[in-house]
């Protein structure tokens, strides 16, 4: 048994010692690895990632692992949901999408049956980016009603 565990860690040894060998020659092994986007900065909450503030870079690590964003029009136009550290890999679960739509800003309600088309004045009951189902009141009637976020702003209203 110890037999094996010392062969297992030799074996981990050896492939981590030809990694470093293989990073620092440049063999073209490690360049089907791809890229990874890192930030140039280090980015906050709510703020939205430009390109001048990540970079991508070659991954030589065979180690990392995780779902992290590979390439920079990945992230561009996206808000960070967490603090994102310069040089550090940018996990997509640590993005969102930017909001569409403001709570207690005035949108437009919309609601269309065949040809016919209603609107109205509403206010979001929360923020929502486009293709969330989200909750807004009528300004008018005070009605709370559900719908759509839609890529103009709208919230297009569902029939109960």
């Amino acid at each position: 048994m110890k037999f094996r565990r010392k062969n297992a860690i030799g074996a981990r040894l050896a492939l981590r010692l030809l990694a470093a060998l293989l990073a620092a020659t440049g063999s073209p092994v490690l360049a089907g690895m791809g890229t990874a986007v890192v930030p140039t900065q280090t980015i906050y909450p709510g703020e939205e990632i430009t390109e001048g503030k990540v970079d991508e870079v070659q991954v030589t690590n065979p180690n990392l692992a995780g779902d992290y964003a590979r390439k920079t029009r990945e992230v561009v136009g996206m808000v960070a949901k967490r603090t994102l550290l310069a040089g550090r890999t940018v996990p997509v679960s640590a993005l969102r999408e930017a909001f569409a739509v403001t709570r207690g800003k005035a949108v437009r309600l919309t609601f269309t049956i065949g040809s016919m088309t209603i609107s109205a004045s509403g206010s979001p009951l929360e923020n929502a980016a486009v293709g969330d189902v989200i909750r807004a009141r009528n300004i008018d009637s005070g009605v709370t009603v559900s719908g759509t976020v839609m890529a103009d702003g709208t919230i297009q209203v569902m029939t109960k």
